[in-house]
């Protein structure tokens, strides 16, 4: 427990003490997100990069705390690649076919080190008696679209102050506790969730309302992946129950997000990479929110989805069928109420 504690506050303090320098590097090397169109919430030209800080947190708190075995080398690599990825990017744009490809090579070094989804839970083991369903040869490209769907899923919810970082925290959270009632097969998980959720919040009070620093892709798509590969290593392992809807919950707003921006835009005939106004954050200012109560909003959605998470593992099936459906229902509703399925204009690629 002690190493716990230390693995979550040492990376908090050195993010929040490097978190300045970053922002002085940004400037330096003119990496600045300029308000250029009306999907830009912020007035204010503002520096980027601060992904950085959560990067080198991390990195502090894994040498610190976690043997570098081929699995923690992989995803150090594979997180690395990513960062470097998002640090060009926020200096000057890379093209969407870039930064795809750099994902599928940091998804493919995560796999080879041992971040498959080899198996998942039987949802129906009370018909079928089975527990796991072993996806063989399916397991490599399931994979890698759960690494690189959720390095982008973080990356197009990074539109106000502090979301996605405060989402990303949240998420970290959530897998934290389930990796403690669920006790992962790789025991390192937990320290190395503990570390990332440490990290995140040691650079939120930069990056909330009104934001000094951005995280930028360099951040948000680190995000994503970290999360990604940590659920592939953690609960997707474990034994329980729907344990496949888990890290789905725990990471719940950004998937959602995604998934309707890319059934939106190809309803409405638009290329799914064509960025608009229609994002959860989005509709929430239009029905006259503010970005800080937006944010907050969203951050409760995001904890109760947590909870749920939570729940997952500690209902029996029947239980966990009747939560599935309620979240179900509620999200239906909530996207006809924010129109989510309305289309918005459409900007900048892969700029959401």
């Amino acid at each position: 427990m002690k190493n716990l504690i230390m693995a979550f506050a040492v990376p908090a303090v050195f993010a929040y003490c490097v978190t300045p320098f970053v922002k002085q590097w940004a400037e330096k090397v003119k990496a600045i997100d300029v308000p250029s169109d009306n999907r830009r919430v912020h007035k204010r030209p503002t520096p980027l990069l601060g992904g950085l800080s959560i990067y080198f947190a991390c990195i502090v708190g894994m040498l610190l705390y976690l043997p570098l075995n081929k699995k923690i080398i992989g995803v150090l690599a594979g997180a690395t690649l990513i960062v470097i990825c998002g640090y060009f990017d926020d200096r000057k744009p890379l093209s969407p076919k870039i930064k795809f490809a750099v994902q599928i090579l940091a998804a493919i070094i995560a796999m080879y080190c041992g971040a498959r989804i080899d198996r998942i839970t039987n949802p129906l083991d009370f018909i079928f008696d089975k527990q796991w369903i072993e996806l063989g040869v399916f397991a490599y490209p399931v994979t890698l679209l759960w690494i690189v769907g959720l390095t982008n899923a973080f990356n197009l919810i990074d539109g106000l102050d502090g979301l996605a970082a405060g989402l990303s925290a949240i998420s970290s959270l959530t897998l934290l506790t389930v990796a403690l009632l669920t006790g992962p097969e790789n025991p390192y998980i937990i320290i190395m969730t503990a570390i990332l959720a440490g990290s995140i919040l040691g650079f939120l009070p930069y990056n909330f309302n009104p934001a000094k620093i951005f995280m930028g892709d360099t951040g948000a798509m680190f995000l994503g992946y970290m999360l990604s590969v940590i659920s592939v290593l953690g609960v997707l392992k474990s034994a329980a129950a729907l344990s496949m809807l888990v890290p789905i919950f725990a990471m719940g707003l950004p998937i959602f997000d995604t998934l309707l921006a890319m059934i939106r835009r190809f309803v409405n005939g638009r290329s799914v990479v064509e960025a608009d106004k229609g994002h959860l954050h989005h509709r929430l200012l239009d029905k006259g929110y503010s970005q800080k109560k937006a944010v907050l909003t969203l951050y409760s959605i995001s904890a109760i989805l947590g909870a749920g998470a939570v729940a997952l593992v500690e209902t029996k099936l029947k239980t966990a069928y009747i939560l599935v459906f309620v979240v179900f229902l509620l999200a239906s509703m909530g996207v006809k109420y924010l129109g989510l399925l309305e289309t918005g204009d459409t900007r900048n690629k892969f700029d959401a």
